[in-house]
C-alpha cells in the first residue's frame, strides 16, 4: 500500500475520469492507471466500473471513499504533528539526483542552502541509472525535486507545468587519447555535431 494510491483513488472518485484526474495528480495517465490497479490489487477488490463511460465507482468502491478520505486525514495529520514535535515540520525533501551531480554539485549546493535559510533534512534518492525512471520519480510523486542536466538539443520529456530552476552551469570539454608522439589520436572537425552516449544516459534519452 502507498499513500499516492489513496490520493490517486480520491481524484479519481471525484471526476471520474482517468485523464482529467491523472492530470491532477501530475502523472501519465497510463501511470495514473496503474497506480489505481495496484490499489485494487491490495484491497482485493474492483472499485472502479470500467465499462460504462464515464466510468463510476463499484459498490466496493463508494464504501472505500470514506475509508481512503478518514485514513489519508489520519496519516497526515499525525506527520504533521511527528514533524512539529520534532522542529522538522515543512523543512524535509526528497530529491533524486543523477549520479554525477549527487558528489560534485550536491553537498556543497546543500550547505549553501542550508547556511542561508537553516537546517534542511534531506533525502537523496540514488541514480536508477535509467533517465526515464529519475523522471517517472518526479512525477509520481516519489521525490519533491530533480537535480538533473538540462540543454536546449535534448528533448526532457517532462511537462513544463513543474517548475524549474538553473542552479548552475557546466562545460563538456571533449579529451582525446594520445598517440604514441603525444598527439590526439582523434579530433573535432568543424561542424562535428554527434558524441555517442548509452541510451538511458541523460545526453542519450
Amino acid at each position: 500500500m502507498e499513500v499516492k494510491w489513496l490520493e490517486d483513488f480520491l481524484a479519481l472518485a471525484k471526476t471520474l475520469n482517468f485523464s482529467k484526474a491523472a492530470e491532477e495528480r501530475h502523472v501519465t495517465q497510463s501511470a495514473f492507471s496503474r497506480r489505481i490497479r495496484q490499489l485494487e490489487s491490495w484491497v482485493g477488490a474492483s472499485l472502479i466500473d470500467r465499462a460504462t463511460y464515464p466510468s463510476r465507482l463499484t459498490e466496493a468502491g463508494a464504501r472505500f471513499v470514506l475509508v481512503a478520505e478518514q485514513t489519508l486525514q489520519a496519516l497526515y495529520q499525525a506527520r504533521r504533528n511527528l514533524q512539529v514535535e520534532d522542529g522538522t515540520d515543512a523543512r524535509t525533501a526528497t530529491l533524486t539526483a543523477l549520479h554525477t551531480l549527487s558528489f560534485t554539485f550536491f553537498p556543497d549546493w546543500l550547505n549553501r542552502v542550508n547556511a542561508r535559510i537553516g537546517p534542511i533534512v534531506s533525502h537523496l534518492r540514488p541514480d536508477s541509472g535509467s533517465m526515464e525512471e529519475n523522471l517517472n520519480s518526479l512525477i509520481d510523486g516519489d521525490s519533491d525535486f530533480l537535480l538533473t542536466y538540462q540543454h536546449v538539443e535534448v528533448p526532457m520529456l517532462l511537462d513544463m507545468e513543474f517548475e524549474h530552476h538553473t542552479l548552475g552551469r557546466e562545460n563538456i570539454v571533449p579529451v582525446s587519447a594520445p598517440g604514441p608522439d603525444g598527439s590526439p589520436l582523434h579530433r573535432i572537425e568543424p561542424n562535428f555535431a554527434h558524441v555517442s552516449y548509452q541510451k538511458t544516459s541523460f545526453s542519450g534519452s
